[in-house]
């Protein structure tokens, strides 16, 4: 009698899981399928010499006003803008019991792939470390958490392309895992409403470090990512924006061949976003 309503128990975990994924799978392919499409004609781009695409989705009047309708949709490194879902998946997954948990500095970084930043290489909260984009942080998070969460998290949060072939831990940053412009807004979209596989508790943690710029007229709750792997830099700018009259979902992507290597390719991630949300008055 007991091995049965073990059975039975296993069996109704596996339906609810899968009918989760199901629903999060649908209600994302939803989202880009059925609401309306507005292009922005505008080159926002031209004067940071760089190439881009832009999604961003008004969910009161459920529109997007996009670059393009291509380009929004191709599938590229998501960078650091990857520690939203890192961060989610290392607080489920008990890697870290809350944002403030210390990590060790590990003593030395791959300063090639990563670019020199003596500020970072101390102890730091996790929180910290998403702030401040402390990507050896993550890495060792990373490889705690270990390639078969990855697998099942990103696969049931409707994340990416689910590519996890890079050796090394860090493949949001190398290799071969993408997202795309229109899948990050998904997400993030997701995350909002709370409809991700993740405790309440913990998309709550994420959300409050998320946010980064807070007026009396809005506030946006967001993460920035760059990486440069091919001879292309990789830049992103994506998050939400609540204002009086709703709520906006945002992603930019930039990218540059590395022999242009525009020294304001950074700025320009935050300074495109802006001007759009700004032409269509999302912000002032």
């Amino acid at each position: 009698m007991n091995k049965i309503l073990i059975l039975l128990a296993i069996f109704i975990s596996i339906h609810s899981f899968a009918q989760k994924q199901k629903k999060i799978t649908h209600q994302n392919a939803d989202i880009w399928n059925k609401y309306k499409k507005i292009v922005l004609t505008k080159d926002y781009f031209a004067d940071c010499v760089t190439s881009g695409s832009f999604a961003i989705l008004d969910n009161r009047n459920k529109e997007w006003n996009v670059s393009d309708t291509a380009d929004v949709k191709k599938e590229t490194l998501p960078a650091s803008t990857f520690k939203i879902i890192n961060l989610l998946i290392a607080l489920e997954t008990k890697t870290i019991k809350d944002e403030n948990e210390i990590v060790k500095w590990i003593g030395k970084t791959d300063t090639v792939k990563y670019g020199y930043r003596s500020e970072i290489y101390h102890d730091m909260s996790v929180k910290e470390a998403f702030e401040v984009s402390a990507g050896w942080v993550f890495v060792e998070l990373a490889k705690k958490i270990g390639k078969k969460n990855y697998e099942k998290y990103l696969r049931v949060s409707h994340y990416g392309n689910g590519n996890l072939s890079q050796k090394d831990a860090d493949f949001w940053n190398f290799g071969s895992f993408g997202i795309s412009p229109v899948n990050q807004v998904e997400f993030l979209m997701n995350l909002y409403d709370e409809k991700l596989p993740f405790s309440k508790k913990n998309m709550q943690i994420v959300k409050n470090v998320m946010i980064t710029e807070k007026t009396e007229g809005y506030t946006i709750r967001s993460k920035t990512g760059w990486t440069r792997d091919q001879g292309m830099n990789t830049g992103w700018w994506i998050g939400y924006i609540e204002n009086t009259q709703g709520v906006y979902f945002f992603a930019t992507r930039l990218l540059q061949n590395r022999k242009v290597n525009n020294p304001s390719f950074g700025k320009c991630r935050k300074e495109i976003t802006k001007k759009v949300l700004q032409d269509l008055k999302i912000i002032n």
